[in-house]
């Protein structure tokens, strides 16, 4: 069983990513990865998370990142081939029958695009208002006990939100601007 589990923060979760990031970078090469960069719930400071690293690559070609396939899960990444959303390649590390939990999330996606620019996004406004940080944790934390067995209604849940702060910063950068 894959549950939903939320944990406090933990301060080492930074260097964890680093020292992914460098194993992919790695593994990749500079002629594919422009950057890595962590996201999700791990980077924000103070809020409680799931275990897990995300990590987004950004990369040069899509369509020449899927060569990085089997380099991918030499590094013990499994690949969600059936991913539903488009301009994206999705990884897992650890995730059940293939170990005991999840420990890493890898996304795959050309540098500067949409799936790319939301994530840094959401992450960035997280960071720089602790409060909105609060009501994110408390959300998760009210989805994780609901659907604690129930990964997608967990996320759907928390889509719904991030959204709505993703489409705020892109209005108020655009008015900036």
């Amino acid at each position: 069983m894959d549950e939903v589990i939320i944990v406090e923060y933990d301060p080492h979760w930074p260097t964890l990513f680093e020292a992914e990031a460098a194993r992919i970078q790695k593994a990749l090469g500079n002629d594919q990865v422009v950057i890595i960069e962590h996201i999700g719930s791990t980077p924000v400071p103070e809020i409680a998370a799931k275990p897990i690293i995300d990590l987004i690559v950004g990369v040069y070609s899509l369509q020449k990142a899927q060569r990085a396939i089997p380099l991918l899960e030499g590094l013990g990444y499994i690949y969600w081939r059936e991913d539903p959303r488009p301009g994206r390649m999705f990884f897992v590390q650890g995730m059940p029958p293939y170990g005991l939990q999840r420990t890493h999330h890898l996304h795959i996606v050309e540098a500067g695009g949409e799936f790319w620019e939301e994530r840094l996004l959401f992450r960035n406004y997280l960071r720089a208002h602790p409060y909105e940080a609060q009501r994110y944790q408390a959300l998760k934390l009210d989805l994780a006990r609901r659907f604690r067995t129930d990964r997608e209604a967990y996320t759907d849940g928390k889509s719904k939100y991030v959204q709505v702060i993703v489409d705020q910063e892109i209005r108020r950068q655009t008015l900036q601007n």
